[in-house]
């Protein structure tokens, strides 16, 4: 084992820690592909529940339209100022829809549905239940990789 990897495994978060990491954050960068090739990077809110990553978007957005036609997506959730304190996780893997598009509050088939939008509204608005817009839908990813990071572990060991 090289010193990276070993390095590599002394900042990984645990699965508590990760869990948890998700769990305050607020802001997702997504990354999307277009048909031609062409990379789309942007920023989004999310909620981390059941071991998947619910992302919120706009129906009529670029991300929408190009997650329709391929489904592959990253996600990096960051934090940190300083090389020391720096943290983070990226998920990769495919979305799904979950539920209408765009999402106006009728019944949805999926029960864990109605768990994640009270988790959305008072983590991001303070709010009890969720206020459907007709703007927006619901994407899941339960990741088939992820990564972690916590350089906050090293102790004070930065080497970059």
């Amino acid at each position: 084992m090289t010193a990276t990897q070993r390095r590599g495994r002394r900042i990984m978060m645990t699965d508590a820690e990760r869990d948890a990491f998700l769990g305050e954050q607020r802001t997702c960068r997504v990354a999307t592909v277009s048909a031609d090739g062409n990379p789309h990077v942007a920023p989004l809110w999310y909620v981390w529940h059941g071991g998947s990553l619910w992302l919120y978007s706009i129906t009529r957005s670029r991300r929408w339209t190009q997650l329709g036609k391929d489904p592959r997506v990253a996600v990096v959730v960051d934090d940190g100022t300083d090389y020391g304190e720096l943290r983070g996780v990226e998920l990769s893997g495919r979305v799904v829809p979950v539920g209408e598009a765009p999402r106006t509050g009728a019944a949805c088939p999926e029960p864990e549905l109605a768990e994640v939008e009270r988790l959305f509204a008072s983590k991001n608005f303070g709010l009890d239940e969720m206020v459907h817009d007709g703007r927006h839908a619901w994407l899941r990813l339960t990741p088939t990789t992820v990564v972690s990071w916590d350089f906050r572990k090293l102790g004070g060991e930065f080497g970059h």
